[in-house]
């Protein structure tokens, strides 16, 4: 138990140290779970869902918008590649950048057996077709929020550099995979439906719907991939419903319902919290995670707030948490919550 207790402050200086710094708030270890396989949850039954290019114009982006870091990405190189025994090739800082010569550079290759079994959310393999790449290509977005990639030898390369391991591993496609992720919050209240402040900031606390992953059972943002053609607006909407309202699993008159209620929710203006590249623990040097984080408000407390919540198929648990930096959750998640924070001017 000391150990354990000496290595969560450790874990936590440096934290605090990157933070300063401004330094992406992530931990590769074999002794953190989290560091693995918890965000984005990858859906084999659905397509991996490209972003399409005119959904920027849909919500508000404020000057305190986490900004795409262009730090060495870390969990993409973590040694052991999720969901298998597969061991990258171990890429030292120094190395990560595609500027830096490296004659010796001997990555693995790696597609797992479910993609590799031709799935509707997945692509062909490279010589089966000729994808199109920073562009979109068909139905799929193949734009990355990076900018322009480039290829090698018919191949993407990963924007923020090496990874120690080719191929798609988890990912269906070649290039970005795109995700949304629905911050869904609303003020703390009393009985008489005053706002709540925190007893040492004075400012009153937000409440945000986070739901338990089952696969490694830590509190996130809710999330999920975007469809091909589908606007963000949408894809934040429906796996907000999917998720946290289990809205599959409801009868077709109680579904209406619900969607009826927070459609006024997530047409309204957002504050975009974050959009690009995500250090995930599935990336490799041909397919990549990003997503675009937005922040959907209930100020009133009269729209989602008196929904019940109820988790759906990857979520574990569901419930409404007080927004606070005392809260663990996955990866850059709190560092969206106290983006959002700020924004509504809430306690942190």
């Amino acid at each position: 138990m000391v150990h354990f207790l000496l290595r969560r402050n450790w874990i936590g200086r440096i934290r605090l140290a990157l933070t300063l710094f401004g330094l992406p708030l992530t931990v590769c270890s074999s002794g953190v779970k989290s560091s693995v396989s918890c965000s984005y949850p990858f859906r084999t039954s659905q397509t991996i869902r490209p972003i399409t290019s005119s959904f920027c114009n849909r919500y508000l982006t404020s000057v305190g918008t986490m900004p795409s870091s262009a730090a060495p990405h870390v969990k993409s190189r973590c040694p052991q590649y999720p969901g298998s025994k597969i061991k990258r090739f171990l890429v030292p800082d120094d190395k990560v950048d595609w500027s830096q010569s490296w004659p010796q550079y001997n990555p693995v290759s790696h597609t797992d057996p479910s993609v590799v079994k031709k799935p509707v959310w997945a692509d062909p393999d490279i010589g089966s077709f000729s994808p199109q790449y920073n562009t979109v290509d068909g139905a799929v977005d193949r734009t990355s929020f990076e900018g322009s990639y480039k290829k090698e030898k018919g191949k993407p390369l990963n924007p923020r550099g090496r990874t120690g391991l080719t191929g798609r591993g988890l990912l269906g496609r070649w290039g970005p995979n795109h995700a949304a992720d629905p911050i869904v919050t609303r003020w703390k209240v009393d009985a008489k439906g005053a706002k709540i402040n925190h007893p040492v900031s004075k400012r009153p606390i937000l409440q945000f719907v986070s739901i338990k992953r089952k696969d490694c059972g830590e509190w996130a943002i809710p999330g999920g991939m975007v469809d091909p053609g589908e606007q963000v607006s949408l894809t934040l909407q429906r796996e907000f419903s999917e998720e946290a309202l289990n809205s599959l699993t409801l009868p077709p008159s109680e579904r209406a319902k619900v969607h009826e209620r927070i459609s006024k929710l997530f047409k309204s203006p957002g504050f975009q919290v974050y959009k690009g590249y995500v250090d995930d623990p599935r990336n490799t040097d041909n397919a990549w995670m990003e997503t675009v984080a937005v922040n959907l408000h209930d100020e009133s407390g009269n729209s989602v707030s008196e929904l019940p919540l109820q988790a759906g198929d990857d979520a574990g648990q569901v419930q409404w948490v007080d927004v606070d930096s005392s809260f663990p959750l996955y990866a850059s998640h709190s560092r969206f919550l106290e983006l959002v924070s700020k924004e509504r001017k809430a306690h942190w």
